[in-house]
């Protein structure tokens, strides 16, 4: 069983000269999720090497059994620190694709050509496609075999505008993940506030926020 995570390289948080990244507790709970069930687990991200972690996730508050684990485990960080590129990386080398979120993504992964491709590559060969909180964000340009918008008429979630609301983002970030996916057709839903939330629709599963990062990540162990 093999798993790609495809993280961030985007560090900067739109003008407001504050740092951005991945979400520590959305990539360090996936994690751990896939290696305890087996997998071998391959990372990636747009520039390759190590991805900018959003300082906020590194917070007391925001610190989980998972990011715990994690900070005690050289190995993971050593393969964190050396995430291969997405250009050399392979849909059919994988069983499934996995999204951690964090602001970044909205501003690489979603207009990246390669991660585009590689998430139809996936979707198109029936292989389970996750995502987690803003990382819904890459599925913006992605296409269904016919060209229609990929999650038109799915069942999604997603990091959800009261959310952004809450964080006081949601006049930076360059587009609101909830309204994207509703705009592309998506059968949008979500919980509470920082509820966890995770919807499948056929072997496309998506998360609403970082409390959904453990229950994204077993649901497409699920579909494997």
């Amino acid at each position: 069983m093999k798993i790609l995570m495809v993280l961030t390289s985007h560090d900067q948080l739109g003008d407001t000269g504050k740092k951005t990244g991945f979400w520590l507790e959305e990539f360090a709970a996936p994690y751990y999720v896939f290696k305890d069930a087996g997998a071998r687990i391959t990372l990636a991200s747009p520039k390759g090497g190590q991805p900018p972690l959003d300082p906020k996730s590194d917070d007391p508050g925001a610190q989980t059994a998972a990011t715990e684990r994690f900070r005690k485990d050289p190995e993971a960080q050593a393969e964190l620190a050396n995430t291969l590129t997405l250009a050399s990386v392979e849909a059919g080398d994988y069983d499934a694709v996995f999204y951690p979120g964090g602001h970044g993504p909205l501003w690489d992964l979603a207009e990246d050509p390669r991660s585009i491709a590689l998430v139809e590559a996936f979707y198109d060969s029936g292989k389970p496609v996750a995502a987690v909180c803003h990382a819904p964000a890459v599925f913006r340009h992605a296409r269904a075999a016919g060209g229609r918008p990929l999650v038109e008429g799915k069942r999604v979630t997603g990091f959800s505008n009261a959310e952004e609301a809450a964080v006081q983002l949601t006049d930076v970030v360059p587009f609101l993940v909830e309204d994207m996916l509703v705009a592309n057709g998506g059968q949008y839903s979500k919980a509470a506030d920082w509820q966890s939330h995770v919807v499948v629709d056929g072997h496309l599963v998506t998360g609403q926020n970082p409390a959904s990062s453990d229950g994204t990540a077993e649901a497409l162990l699920k579909l494997i």
